[in-house]
């Protein structure tokens, strides 16, 4: 499947700008730095680095010339379920993103505490994924990169 077969269904075209792409990037690195404060509380910092990894899947579909269609559920998955075609992600690491989606839904509707070990993970794989986002729009266009 290709992301322009999603088109209508979850995803919509859109030229690629790279004001926005940036001003995405750049947003995801302030929020792991946020994520990082540890006078925060556990649900926060984690809230904080999924938000993260929410706006580099984001860049990375709009680099792409695509972005979710708002109009519809399920944005957060779509945007993981794409990183595979928008930067090549293995899809190990998008079960494991989408098992952080999981918990923050259990957090956000439950009021459940988060562990501290799915803190440090989440905030991990922020990092790892600024890293192959930022790559692989390096690598695939150039163009969008200050």
């Amino acid at each position: 499947m290709t992301l322009r077969n999603l088109v209508g269904r979850s995803l919509e075209e859109l030229e690629p700008d790279p004001s926005s792409i940036q001003k995405l990037l750049k947003a995801a690195a302030r929020s792991i730095e946020d994520s990082k404060l540890e006078q925060l509380s556990d649900e926060n910092r984690f809230d904080i680095a999924y938000k993260s990894i929410m706006q580099l899947a984001n860049a990375a579909l709009q680099a792409n010339g695509f972005r979710t269609l708002t109009s519809k559920p399920g944005r957060h998955q779509t945007m993981l379920q794409t990183l595979p075609k928008t930067i090549g992600l293995d899809n190990d690491v998008v079960i494991m993103l989408d098992a952080l989606r999981k918990q923050r839904n259990i957090v956000d509707y439950s009021g459940d505490l988060i562990p501290p070990s799915a803190v440090e993970e989440c905030i991990n794989q922020a990092n790892s994924l600024y890293f192959g986002v930022h790559n692989g729009l390096k690598k695939n266009h150039p163009n969008l990169m200050e």
